[in-house]
């Protein structure tokens, strides 16, 4: 069932039971293959919406019922030349597989000769980053409500074997009422055992990764607490001009709490922080819970959370399902069209 905004609504009777019944079915999502039914012709491409290295985001208008989407846009040229075909092929998987309240996932799938073509859900409240950079930072309430709300999407992607590797505010869209999707699974993997691949973004690199000792879901636990005090400092916690001196501060665990910060704040930060895994909340026997009953989340009511009936302390301004007044303004430019498919080997399992 969707709002008019075009979001689907989840109703989670019991969070452990959910998990359970995800992994199910995120099992025949992620194989199967079902074939594309739309093409690019489909859609009225309206604006970019965000632009990086492998191609952008575009606002789009379905043509057969006024439905407005996010379709990332990916230059197939640019994921053979850097290799990323597996990468970008396991992506799709992921985000045709996940369904959970705080993430995004795939709702269609197309390619043309040049191009590959994600159509997401268009989550019309922006990107955390710009928020946080426009507010400064953070209050303590709005924080806690959205590290939970992380923390219930993070525990959804572990228990499906699923890890992330890639949070930070760039990557957290906030919706109409004020709520989170985790979003961008460029760097996320059904993971086996441990990996060895250093990627992510140099402020949010856990330790382990930085020493390539071979880590598993230790490393997004830890990027939770550089959210949190980034959140509610309005920088991350390690800093520096020069990367190696970055990832010696973030190796030796170097930082400083500003003063505004309280006492379950700083605790909470202490116990996520830890360079030793084995003493990291997240981490722990206990699991995700360890995070979720520490006293800085002592308020949250971690069902009604899940079922988005808790009033966000933040809800970005949005006129409408189309208003996309949140996302600034990037530079336009027409997608190109060719008859030659130089790649049709490479993504015919796409």
């Amino acid at each position: 069932m969707r709002d008019r905004y075009g979001a689907l609504s989840f109703t989670v009777n019991d969070w452990k039971e959910f998990l359970v019944q995800s992994k199910q079915s995120f099992k025949k999502r992620y194989y199967a293959k079902s074939p594309s039914d739309v093409s690019r012709d489909d859609f009225d491409i309206l604006r970019t919406l965000g632009s990086g290295s492998f191609g952008r985001v575009l606002l789009a208008r379905r043509k057969s019922d006024n439905h407005y989407f996010a379709i990332k846009v990916l230059d197939k040229a640019k994921v053979v030349k850097t290799k990323q075909v597996e990468h970008t092929l396991n992506e799709k998987q992921i985000l045709q597989a996940v369904r959970c309240p705080f993430t995004v996932h795939l709702e269609q799938f197309f390619q043309d000769n040049l191009y590959l073509f994600f159509v997401l859900p268009l989550v019309v409240g922006g990107e955390m980053f710009t928020h946080l950079r426009k507010l400064g930072k953070f209050h303590e309430s709005v924080t806690r409500f959205y590290a939970a709300q992380v923390i219930l999407g993070l525990e959804y992607l572990h228990f499906l074997d699923l890890i992330y590797r890639d949070l930070k505010p760039e990557n957290l869209l906030i919706d109409h009422i004020g709520y989170l999707k985790i979003t961008d699974f460029g760097f996320c993997k059904i993971l086996k055992k441990r990996t060895y691949t250093v990627c992510g973004t140099p402020e949010y690199l856990a330790p382990e990764i930085i020493l390539r000792k071979g880590y598993g879901h230790s490393v997004d636990w830890w990027t939770l607490g550089v959210l949190i005090f980034e959140m509610a400092a309005g920088y991350p916690p390690f800093t520096a001009k020069d990367t190696m001196k970055l990832y010696e501060k973030i190796i030796a665990c170097k930082y400083a709490f500003p003063s505004n910060f309280t006492s379950d704040v700083k605790d909470i930060i202490r116990n996520i922080l830890q360079v030793d895994t084995s003493k990291r909340f997240g981490n722990l026997k206990g699991g995700a819970d360890d995070i979720k009953h520490h006293k800085f989340f002592k308020s949250i009511q971690w069902l009604p959370l899940a079922n988005k009936k808790l009033v966000s302390p933040f809800i970005p301004h949005v006129s409408g399902p189309s208003d996309v007044s949140n996302f600034q303004r990037c530079s336009e430019e027409p997608l190109q069209v060719s008859s030659q498919n130089k790649y049709a080997a490479e993504f015919a399992d796409f």
